[in-house]
């Protein structure tokens, strides 16, 4: 069996979590040949997300450092010294379904890395406002220009990695970043992928993305990795 290794993020994601961990396709997972271990990567909440990853027996770690990029970079590395032969992240807070796992790891039998396409998908009412649609449409076709290589959605959250892939990126994003870098990274080091259309859902719980700052943040890391192709560690 493949051994798969799922990462949520979560920063005092409770309800959320709770969502996700419930709607996992497991069963489906396993019919498919997947042996899965799903990882909660903690930012030091303080709500009952530990409570929730106890009742549903998963590993739950606190991350090294702060921030998404951070939590996820741990991850990462955690997933490679558990021998994972694939690697899903997505966010813990009900905006992106886990049945959409499926189709993200079906991709991944032609290519090296799948994303989850949000703005080639169906959003749902409510689930984006219109600034912050128009912020990631800018920051989409900014990454495009600057790269040369098209990216369909350059902040999505839902991905799904070969364990090949994870080796050869490099990065250093502490925040919300972390997704442009990973494009940019697969472009400087020929990472194959490919994207997928899935749905958006309304957030469960308080968002924790302030679009103004962390838009100039995604864009500066973007400018950054296109002058300085290789992280400075």
């Amino acid at each position: 069996m493949k051994h798969l290794i799922v990462l949520l993020p979560v920063l005092n994601e409770a309800q959320g979590l709770e969502w996700v961990l419930n709607n996992m396709p497991s069963k489906a997972l396993s019919s498919r040949g997947y042996k899965t271990t799903i990882i909660v990567m903690d930012g030091g909440s303080t709500d009952e997300s530990a409570d929730v990853a106890g009742r549903y027996g998963v590993v739950f770690l606190r991350q090294e450092g702060k921030g998404k990029g951070a939590a996820l970079r741990h991850g990462f590395r955690t997933a490679i010294a558990r021998n994972a032969d694939e690697v899903v992240m997505l966010d813990a807070d009900g905006t992106y379904h886990p049945r959409e796992i499926l189709h993200l790891l079906k991709g991944l039998n032609h290519t090296d890395v799948m994303i989850g396409n949000r703005l080639g998908g169906n959003i749902q009412e409510g689930a984006m406002s219109r600034f912050n649609f128009l912020g990631n449409h800018l920051l989409t076709w900014s990454a495009t220009a600057m790269f040369g290589i098209t990216t369909k959605d350059v902040c999505s959250g839902y991905w799904a990695f070969n364990r090949s892939s994870i080796d050869r990126l490099i990065l250093n994003s502490t925040s919300f970043e972390i997704e442009a870098e990973m494009f940019a990274s697969m472009v400087h080091r020929d990472v194959s992928f490919h994207f997928h259309p899935i749905s958006y859902r309304r957030r469960i719980g308080v968002a924790k993305l302030n679009s103004t700052a962390d838009g100039w943040r995604i864009f500066r890391k973007l400018l950054t990795r296109r002058l300085f192709p290789e992280a400075l560690l």
